[in-house]
């Protein structure tokens, strides 16, 4: 947290009082052993504010704690760290209405960005993971897929206003076969290949960044991989069929963890001493939608009597 733990357990004159600096000022109930326990309002030495509930020194229940940056929380606690269900509004607007464990997103979720994208779906520790739907408000385009460390990874689904693209993703951008569906009568089956921009410059660029170092106290970017770009190889057009169809997204089994999650906490307590806590890895946009609909495959271009059951050849 933005204020260690260890100052709420420092002992005040007993009963109930307001503590002075350096300790911060705190006014509420406390426990036999002098520690905060029951409500309190507490000013910490960095200028953020708690109240709420707390168990034996540590907050734990339901409080709201404000920042001095304009963010705030307001939710659930268990043992000093935001736990359960809760909602974090960040400085720039955004907000996080969804669940919690040990300080990170985690669990089932809502982000609300400041250009109007949403996802909702799954997330842990801190990342979305697992079966989600983000909305591309400007496109009208919503990707509904598997999500593995806060990119598009694996089966999903862009659902654009005419069409839809079923495929995988790799990283976020949409690799391998799949097919676009248009008005649930034909199918186009195909391919992407990831290749270099040519627009792009490499100039200065050692890697593509197809994986991302992870330093210490550096905020990855989990954005599409530089320099690169999905380009479609169309094979064949045949009738609708759900056969044809590439695998659906589903959700992603984990298993919960009190241990792995212990290694990390130092980090996060870290983060949230700094101003660039609140450009959390997560909240990185996805890239927008790619896949937009080829020329050749406008509708009225299609004949449809043209298109029989027997033309249709499962793909190898």
């Amino acid at each position: 947290m933005s204020s260690d733990e260890d100052e709420e357990e420092q002992k005040g004159e007993g009963g109930e009082g307001i503590e002075i600096y350096p300790y911060g000022e705190y006014e509420g109930q406390r426990d036999d052993q002098l520690d905060r326990h029951g409500f309190g309002s507490a000013l910490l030495p960095n200028g953020d504010i708690y109240e709420g509930y707390y168990l034996h020194g540590k907050r734990h229940g339901k409080g709201m704690y404000c920042f001095k940056n304009g963010a705030r929380y307001t939710g659930n606690w268990r043992k000093g760290l935001k736990h359960a269900q809760g909602v974090f509004l960040y400085p720039d607007g955004s907000k996080y209405d969804g669940e919690w464990r040990k300080d990170f997103k985690h669990g089932h979720g809502t982000y609300y960005y400041i250009n109007g994208d949403t996802y909702e779906g799954a997330w842990w520790k801190g990342f979305r993971h697992g079966l989600g739907t983000y909305l591309f408000k400007e496109f009208n385009v919503t990707h509904h897929g598997t999500w593995k460390d806060g990119r598009m990874e694996g089966p999903g689904i862009y659902n654009y206003p005419y069409y839809k693209y079923h495929g995988s993703f790799d990283k976020n951008l949409p690799k391998g076969p799949g097919c676009f569906v248009f008005d649930g009568k034909i199918m186009q089956h195909g391919f992407y290949v990831n290749v270099r921009d040519p627009k792009f410059d490499y100039v200065g660029v050692e890697e593509l960044a197809l994986e991302q170092t992870k330093e210490p106290d550096v905020v990855e970017d989990r954005s599409n991989p530089r320099g690169i770009v999905p380009i479609w190889r169309a094979r064949n057009v045949t009738t609708f069929s759900k056969d044809l169809l590439p695998p659906e997204p589903v959700p992603i089994p984990v298993k919960d963890s009190e241990e792995s999650f212990i290694d990390i906490i130092d980090y996060l307590q870290k983060q949230y001493k700094e101003d660039k806590k609140f450009q959390e890895e997560e909240d990185h946009h996805p890239p927008p939608p790619t896949s937009p609909v080829p020329p050749e495959l406008l509708i009225e271009d299609f004949n449809f009597d043209d298109i029989a059951p027997s033309n249709i050849n499962p793909l190898p």
